[in-house]
């Protein structure tokens, strides 16, 4: 889950390929930018096509949609990029999306606010690329140079004679025809846009909001049985016995046994988005009810295993006396001397915040529909990753990768939690097993109990201001978990996370800590954490300095425009027309509230998406807090594909980052999650939620994702709006009722 726009390499003329079939011409693209990702290594000699194209005589424009979709709408997004530069008639292409295949699409990959940015050139390249051959076929057949024709809306018209034709009359006539050099093409103008830019449904709406079959809890297959799969609440703990024959007993239980699992399931690397199959037992039935009651009979006792000896109280302790050291065990970054800096401050701060593990709390639980037959697999799975989870299974099962075809179903949520696949290796091996095809679905409580969670964190803060109020010193020691011995990409810090490279003396130091369950990326990982920490103590450092918040955030950014560069850059001009948008859109500094109300403003950088919000909290004297209101100002770059979902996007980060706020929170006891439904770990209802109020800046910048960076600012922005309200800190999440009572 990185940030950046991937670079696209030189496309040749030979990456265009071109198919004519009975139901008229396809049109390919290959040699499109390949992210460094699970699926890349499996794909390396393959020449992926990453998007796909069929246009029908009876002028239908049928586009695949090569991502997984878990809501973000993507599988709308990606074919209005190709429709607009070809110049299709919205109303007649036709979506849908496509199986995993990375010798035909290359990478795909849903995760990281990633897909836009890395597809946009080339697949407006491929819309142009299609439209000139389209364009040339008619300008044959009418004996007229292309350069007396246009195209509109699907069809081809010639401007002299305005003779017209469409696009599926002329498809089959392309056959002979070489496509040209898609960096030649000449591509539209942005004023030039039929279909970017505007406010779009989601194309699979219709059949979400009529129930129709779609997710993968949905799939139906001819002879299909259901599966569920006790494993250990202390996370890979092996069974030491099991009475498998009580579930058999069970009505419509055909089968249960024990799986071992793979010793390499809790290390295996990212390449396969481990955990892998964890050892457990299976029990299949005619339906999943019964599969469930079967369950319910067994008697399993569970092995001791490590981490048993893990416990929320116990990680506390241990941190808490890694921050008294005052000293990390691994230096991130370390600028000028911190030290001298602090000891000759005319002020010093200091302060400790904590936050916990969150689960991704996915509506769908984990599931999956495999079949296996004559050593061949088949797989239908919600995944954000389906060759990875394809790489996955070979390993499982022990056979080749070119025996196993993933169908990507819709998510019913993701958020991360679908980057990994340890729910397809299980439904592998017991399809497998049964010899028959099986549905496999986790209950509530699986998902919950064998979830990869957002790690929780210590930071312990100090800082010194000049006399004049500006930050001369920040130090900040760390302390965070080490997942199966590593500190991943979503525990760990980075040398560069703002306020880096803004002050002249600044440390950055680590504290890991030993932890046996599974960690993974969550909407926005790591910044939808350092974001809390960082932007409300430059809040308190505003306030100790006798400045207002907005102008502090202002003046820290500094004159340069950008510091660093390549994927490193921080555009800190980008930063500041965001942040004086929102204050701008929310009145900051001339709104006089009540007493018990107070705005609170944030910013941060995640995901190439520079984000500012202001967020208008009121605190009751019972320590109740409401968000009245958030308004939300955004540099994605231009243009907005699809405005509609965009705004959703960020409504439903931010909306998210109030949850984050006020109600999630994954606790261990004796190496088990606490928290084992929706009763237990409250998500953000109807009335918590808040009006959130976007704008856009229209910049020159390319276009990036939405679904993360929306989030991170969201939680201070809170915070130091109930510190407006009450003079009362908030340094630990979620933010509890007790803290805030006058």
């Amino acid at each position: 889950m990185g940030n950046g726009n991937p670079t696209s390499p030189a496309t040749s003329r030979r990456a265009f390929l071109k198919t004519v079939t009975a139901g008229g011409l396809m049109l390919s693209f290959a040699g499109l930018p390949r992210a460094r990702d699970a699926a890349a290594a499996a794909a390396a000699t393959a020449s992926p096509l990453n998007a796909y194209v069929l246009i029908t005589p009876g002028n239908v424009v049928r586009i695949m949609a090569r991502n997984p979709d878990m809501g973000q709408g993507v599988s709308t997004s990606l074919p209005m990029i190709i429709a607009d530069e070809l110049d299709a008639d919205w109303k007649s292409v036709r979506i849908e999306q496509a199986d995993n295949d990375p010798q035909r699409y290359g990478v795909q990959f849903s995760g990281g606010s990633r897909t836009i940015p890395s597809q946009w050139l080339d697949l407006r390249r491929m819309g142009a690329a299609a439209r000139a051959m389209l364009v040339q076929a008619a300008s044959r057949d009418w004996g007229c140079p292309p350069a007396e024709c246009r195209t509109e809306a699907g069809v081809v018209v010639h401007g002299p004679s305005s003779r017209r034709a469409t696009y599926g009359s002329l498809a089959l006539k392309c056959a002979d025809i070489d496509p040209p050099d898609p960096k030649s093409v000449k591509l539209k103008e942005p004023k030039d846009f039929r279909i970017i830019g505007q406010p779009l449904p989601q194309y699979d709406t219709p059949r979400i909001v009529t129930g129709a079959p779609l997710f993968g809890i949905d799939v139906v297959r001819p002879g299909m049985l259901f599966a569920t799969l006790a494993k250990a609440p202390v996370v890979g703990a092996r069974v030491a016995r099991a009475n498998v024959e009580a579930a058999r007993a069970v009505r419509g239980v055909r089968n249960a046994f024990v799986i071992e699992g793979d010793p390499e399931a809790l290390t295996l690397g990212d390449d396969l988005r481990g955990p892998g199959l964890l050892p457990g037992v299976a029990v299949v039935a005619n339906s999943w009810w019964q599969a469930r009651q079967g369950r319910d009979a067994l008697q399993v006792e569970w092995a001791d295993h490590p981490t048993s000896q893990q416990s929320t109280v116990g990680f506390a302790a241990t941190a808490k006396a890694a921050l008294a050291s005052g000293k990390g065990q691994t230096t991130l970054r370390n600028d000028g001397d911190v030290e001298a800096a602090l000891a000759g401050a005319a002020k010093r701060l200091e302060a400790e915040y904590s936050y916990p593990f969150l689960h991704h709390a996915t509506l769908e639980p984990m599931n999956c529909t495999a079949e296996y037959r004559d050593g061949k697999l088949e797989i239908w799975a919600p995944t954000q990753t389906p060759e990875a989870g394809r790489q996955l299974c070979a390993k499982t099962l022990g056979i080749a990768a070119d025996r196993i075809t993933i169908h990507v179903t819709r998510c019913g949520g993701g958020f991360g939690r679908r980057l990994d696949n340890d729910f397809m290796a299980e439904a592998a091996w017991i399809a497998r097993e049964v010899q028959a095809p099986v549905k496999l679905i986790w209950t509530r409580e699986d998902d919950f109990e064998h979830g990869h969670y957002r790690p929780g964190g210590w930071h312990r803060l100090r800082a010194g201001l000049d006399a004049a109020g500006d930050v001369v010193a920040l130090h900040d020691h760390f302390v965070t978990y080490a997942s199966f011995g590593k500190v991943n990409g979503v525990s760990g810090m980075g040398a560069n996370d703002f306020p880096a490279r803004f002050v002249p003396n600044l440390r950055y130091e680590q504290t890991a800590m030993t932890l046996g369950i599974p960690t993974g990326a969550l909407r926005a990982p790591r910044s939808n954490a350092l974001a809390f920490v960082f932007q409300s103590f430059i809040d308190e450092l505003a306030h100790a300095a006798g400045q207002d918040p907005l102008e502090y955030q202002l003046k820290l950014l500094g004159d340069a425009p950008t510091v660093g560069e390549g994927p490193a850059l921080y555009n800190a001009a980008r930063m500041k027309a965001v942040l004086r948008t929102v204050a701008k859109m929310a009145g900051w500094g001339k709104a006089r509230l009540p007493k018990g109300e107070g705005l609170g403003i944030a910013c941060y950088y995640s995901h190439a998406g520079y984000v500012a919000e202001v967020a208008h909290v009121a605190v009751a004297p019972d320590g109740i807090a409401k968000v009245r209101k958030l308004w939300c100002a955004l540099d994605v770059g231009s243009p907005i594909i699809n405005p509609s979902g965009a705004i959703q996007q960020v409504q439903g980060s931010v909306l998210h980052g109030i949850s984050h706020a006020f109600h999630e929170e994954v606790t261990l006891v004796d190496g088990r999650v606490e928290q084992t439904s929706f009763g237990a770990y409250p998500v953000v209802r109807l009335e918590d939620a808040a009006p959130v109020e976007v704008r856009f800046l229209a910049t020159e910048h390319p276009p990036t994702g939405l679904g993360e960076p929306a989030l991170p600012p969201a939680i201070p922005a809170i915070a130091n709006a109930i510190f407006a309200a009450t003079g009362k800190r908030v340094r630990s999440l979620p933010i509890r009722p007790e803290t805030l009572r006058a």
